[in-house]
């Protein structure tokens, strides 16, 4: 029997927020499954790291670099695969694929109905393209897949929540179905510039203890550190709500749930935003896997990169895994050396992580997507330095150590990008 499979997406959520007080039914359905300690975004930005999940290669591989390029016309997303298998198919929240120019095209649709062609094949549909631009933390409205407005009230994350329950509530089908919840929280409003938490949870967390990679720079995080905590504990009450549901359909035995978000944040503290960096704060993020074919209980250790994971839920539903495919499939008990990381926008940037060091390398072109050139950025030495304090980028002790992390990370951009770019000396040091 077809495993049905649950894809539940946060939005800049830290991994250290996966912890049993603020993330109790997360840490639960660990227990059930298996808790990743090692998972890394391939992109920290929302639009790329969206579409190396809907394609399953890297951001500059599927043309979308940066926010604001949507989907190729020609694209084979992974609710194409599903289709073609047997499921239905559900996406619920913020897309972030549909809007900008691409292939000479400028499809506008931040704020209004996604043409149909544009929701990459998922059948079923309950969100917008720029979530943050049709709601705030609290009201909004969403479409459906015939373009039809649903305006709704309360808390953002509950009525996104809603909205899948609502989907399972009707299932009824011989067909499995694979289901693409991505919430907007905790990610801050923009045009209100600040994260926003549900009101009747903020006060729990005024006194929280601030992580020391946070503390040791200047950002917004005294004031914006409650909110942003408050927001993650609403997701893990939604999660909550979608187990019992599950349970209440008698489906949750034959469910594949798999929680994880596209980067993480940093408050301000290794740029003027809150991600695109190399930084633990920004790459590292929570991932739980609860299915038929993984252990039970265990924390797994090994690298896993974010483009791993479509060739994970294919596996699940027994898809076979597309040639074109970047990532491996966890299941296949994958020991990736490192996480290879691109960085738009801030910068034109490379990194990468391995079980011990965080090398980056960056180039003077924000925006382009890739260059012939790179600069050394940022050396850490992760098992001295968990807070990411001390850049050794030019330290004569770490000479050795460097100059293998810049041979492994030419490795990896000629693999994935198929480029061979000169790395050069870091032009200064780096006060981050």
């Amino acid at each position: 029997m077809k495993q049905n499979i649950i894809f539940y997406f946060s939005d800049q959520q830290r991994y250290d927020t996966a912890n049993n007080e603020i993330m109790p039914n997360l840490m639960e359905l660990a227990e059930e499954g298996a808790f990743f300690e090692n998972c890394y975004t391939c992109q920290p930005v929302c639009g790329p790291a969206r579409a190396s999940l809907q394609t399953g290669v890297y951001p500059t591989e599927c043309g979308c670099h940066i926010n604001g390029i949507p989907l190729r016309d020609d694209t084979k997303s992974l609710a194409d695969y599903f289709n073609e298998n047997g499921y239905e198919t559900a996406y619920i929240g913020k897309l972030h694929l549909a809007s900008g120019k691409n292939g000479g095209k400028n499809i506008k649709c931040e704020k209004t109905a996604i043409p149909t062609e544009r929701l990459w094949g998922y059948k079923y549909f309950r969100g917008s393209d720029i979530l943050e631009f049709t709601s705030h933390g609290y009201d909004g409205f969403v479409f459906d897949e015939n373009g039809n407005k649903i305006d709704f009230k309360g808390y953002r994350a509950d009525r996104i929540n809603d909205f899948a329950l609502e989907y399972i509530d009707n299932y009824n089908s011989d067909k499995p179905f694979f289901m693409f919840i991505s919430q907007l929280e905790p990610h801050h409003q923009n045009d209100h510039n600040r994260f926003e938490g549900p009101k009747e949870k903020i006060e729990k967390y005024k006194n929280y203890e601030i992580p020391e990679d946070l503390t040791n720079f200047k950002g917004n995080y005294k004031e914006q550190y409650p909110d942003y905590l408050a927001a993650i504990e609403s997701l893990d009450d939604n999660l909550g709500r979608l187990i019992k549901c599950l349970k209440d359909k008698g489906i949750y035995d034959n469910t594949t749930i798999i929680y994880t978000s596209d980067h993480g944040c940093h408050f301000k503290t290794r740029n003027m935003e809150y991600k695109r960096s190399c930084h633990d704060s920004s790459i590292h993020t929570p991932l739980v896997i609860k299915g038929a074919n993984i252990e039970k209980g265990i924390r797994d250790k090994r690298i896993i990169s974010l483009v791993d994971l479509p060739p994970t839920i294919l596996s699940f539903a027994g898809i076979p895994i597309p040639d074109t495919y970047q990532g491996t499939a966890i299941q296949s008990d994958i020991e990736n050396e490192c996480a290879y990381i691109q960085i738009s926008e801030t910068q034109c940037g490379r990194a990468i992580r391995t079980k011990h060091f965080t090398y980056s390398v960056s180039s003077p072109l924000p925006m382009s997507k890739n260059s012939g050139v790179y600069f050394e950025d940022y050396l850490y030495d992760n098992r001295v330095d968990k807070a990411q304090k001390n850049n050794l980028i030019k330290s004569k002790e770490y000479e050795n150590i460097r100059s293998y992390l810049k041979e492994l990370l030419l490795e990896q951009i000629k693999k994935i990008e198929g480029k061979e770019p000169i790395i050069l000396p870091a032009l200064l040091v780096k006060k981050k």
